[in-house]
């Protein structure tokens, strides 16, 4: 899936800081529609259309409890993070991932700015192939980064 990604946009691999989106005032299923949501909406003119494909994508494995770890080097902040994990049932393989997939499993105060953010995160019950969605919300103005993590809980 990696190798699709870089023939399809090799520029997507080279700029993951650009996969945000302005103005979305916290109601981003109005802005980011089922099926785009791990390329924000398809925004950047459509830079990072291939992190929607539906495929057998590298997962790493992780346990029920775990951190999600963020580096920003424009240190931005942080108004909150959000973080779901997609509900048992749901095969990121076979599935294009919707709204209605993520189940919210952390939510997290300010973040004052800083290059290196961890969330930590606590699951029960999951097992098998899982797709970890974070919404980050900077703090310098309504900016708004989404982040698709392929993950195997063990």
């Amino acid at each position: 899936m990696c190798w699709q990604a870089w023939q399809d946009d090799p520029n997507a691999m080279w700029n993951w800081n650009g996969l945000y989106r302005n103005g979305s005032a916290g109601n981003f299923e109005a802005v980011v529609p089922d099926g785009q949501l791990c390329s924000g909406g398809r925004t950047e003119g459509g830079r990072y259309d291939s992190l929607d494909t539906v495929g057998a994508w590298r997962t790493t494995d992780i346990g029920g409890t775990f951190t999600v770890k963020l580096y920003d080097q424009a240190s931005h902040g942080a108004d909150y993070f959000l973080v779901y994990v997609t509900r048992q049932g749901f095969d990121p393989a076979t599935q294009p991932l919707t709204w209605d997939d993520l189940q919210l499993v952390a939510r997290t105060g300010a973040y004052a700015p800083s290059q290196n953010y961890s969330i930590g995160v606590s699951t029960s019950g999951l097992s098998g192939r899982h797709v970890v969605y974070t919404i980050w919300q900077a703090s310098h103005m309504d900016q708004t980064y989404f982040l698709c993590s392929d993950v195997n809980f063990r």
